[in-house]
């Protein structure tokens, strides 16, 4: 249903938008290198965080989650998310921007999204694992001016 409802729709429009907006706006050529880390900088740094906090949200919802649940969850769950993300989906990115057509952008990123899915749904379960610790100590240093363990 995240697919169905969410990823289809948007990532359409973000996909046919992204490559308009870089050949227009930044007037870069297509496929060059300069245009492939553009769109894949975009992708990670708008896209990729704002998928992750609608995929925790819809999943505590449609656990029957409250809202103050949800929000615990997406705190606890989303920076490990994304940094473990963030060291794949460059990747599938710039093989998807280089090499697949734009009307097929989108199918080819829901093949990898399938196993996105199961991965953030493994770490969703993974509630408070230790492992986990070692991002959450990272913020708690932060906002413990300094005082958290790494």
């Amino acid at each position: 249903m995240f697919g169905f409802g969410f990823v289809g729709p948007v990532g359409h429009f973000w996909y046919e938008g992204l490559d308009k907006f870089i050949k227009m706006r930044l007037l870069l050529r297509p496929k060059s290198a300069r245009f492939v880390a553009a769109k894949v900088a975009m992708d990670g740094l708008i896209f990729g965080p704002f998928d992750l906090f609608v995929f925790f949200t819809y999943m505590g919802f449609s656990a029957g989650k409250s809202t103050a649940q949800v929000k615990e969850d997406v705190k606890r769950d989303f920076l490990p998310a994304l940094i473990l993300e963030g060291g794949v989906w460059p990747i599938v990115q710039v093989a998807n921007f280089r090499y697949v057509p734009v009307r097929y952008q989108l199918l080819y990123v829901n093949i990898f999204c399938l196993l996105d899915s199961a991965f953030l749904s493994w770490i969703e379960q993974q509630k408070d694992a230790p492992w986990k610790q070692r991002f959450t100590s990272f913020t708690s240093m932060k906002e413990g001016g300094g005082q958290g363990r790494l």
